[in-house]
């Protein structure tokens, strides 16, 4: 049985597009990781209007390009209407706002502890970045839940197998001395350790905090990239999809940016399938704080 439905899965990718993405985004990452586009070059522009144009132009390329080859490879599924470009273009923008917009409070709070609450607040005010135009782009496309934020069909047994399948990868990556550099994130928070009679407590409020990001990231990529272009692609919206959340860890380690990929594949596939995006978030917060404990792990055994 579990055959049958994973070769039902299988069969929502079209091969000629998934080759055309494949070939695409390996492209863009030989170029990011050879020139150092997103974290040399974009980073480190003057202001985060640049930043946002050049983001913009990064995300449009690992977006509008594979539903290009979704319109030349699947013309017979597609419908392009002003509405689909009008999304297409608008659905970069939001993602680029999000990465270089500036918390507020770093103009409010001053010291030690204001760079604490900057940091830990940031995802989430993330968060409201993003959530603010889907809630406009729901009510104008309406669905049957908020972007997939529902719990009917799904079954939870395929996301605890997802974790345990992720757990020896994870655990090669905390051998990885690119990993460590970047793993876990919560040695930036670090610096309060003098200021603090509970750096544990403090230490979790900013995990949890970095939790939440991943709520934005299920909504917009599983969410409004699957049930807002279902209309007009059908299942043909999940390799695009991937390719532009591929492109959002230019700035990640290479084998977490090449596995991403894979990964948006797969949680894209189940996301269509269940019409919920729940399950693949506890999946993706899991990851997350399993490489965040694997981070912290693989640098005590590197000393």
């Amino acid at each position: 049985m579990m055959r049958t439905d994973w070769r039902e899965y299988g069969s929502m990718i079209d091969q000629k597009v998934l080759v055309a993405c494949l070939m695409w985004i390996s492209i863009l990452i030989t170029l990011n990781y050879t020139l150092g586009i997103e974290p040399k070059w974009i980073r480190n522009m003057a202001s985060r209007l640049d930043q946002f144009g050049a983001l913009y132009v990064m995300y449009c390329s690992a977006f509008i390009i594979p539903y290009g080859f979704v319109m030349l490879l699947r013309k017979q599924v597609m419908v392009v209407t002003p509405g689909l470009w009008g999304l297409l273009l608008i659905t970069p923008a939001i993602f680029a706002l999000k990465v270089c917009s500036a918390n507020p409070l770093e103009y409010v709070i001053d010291g030690v502890w204001g760079l604490y609450w900057v940091i830990v607040t940031m995802l989430p005010f993330k968060l409201l970045i993003v959530m603010i135009p889907l809630m406009i782009l729901y009510a104008v496309i309406p669905q049957s839940s908020f972007w997939g934020m529902t719990v009917n069909n799904v079954h939870w047994q395929p996301y605890s197998l997802m974790l345990l399948l992720m757990l020896p990868l994870i655990l090669f990556a905390s051998t990885q001395p690119d990993f460590l550099e970047t793993y876990p994130r919560v040695r930036q928070i670090d610096f309060i350790a003098p200021y603090t009679d509970c750096l544990l407590c403090h230490r979790l409020l900013y995990e949890f905090s970095y939790g939440i990001d991943f709520i934005t990231i299920e909504l917009f990529f599983r969410g409004f990239l699957i049930f807002g272009f279902i209309r007009y692609a059908g299942a043909a919206v999940i390799v695009p999809m991937a390719t532009f959340y591929c492109s959002i860890h230019f700035g990640k380690p290479l084998f977490e940016c090449i596995s991403s990929f894979f990964g948006g594949l797969i949680l894209g596939v189940i996301a269509y399938r269940t019409r919920s995006i729940v399950g693949g978030l506890a999946v993706h917060v899991g990851i997350a704080w399993m490489m965040e404990v694997g981070g912290f792990l693989g640098n005590i055994w590197s000393k």
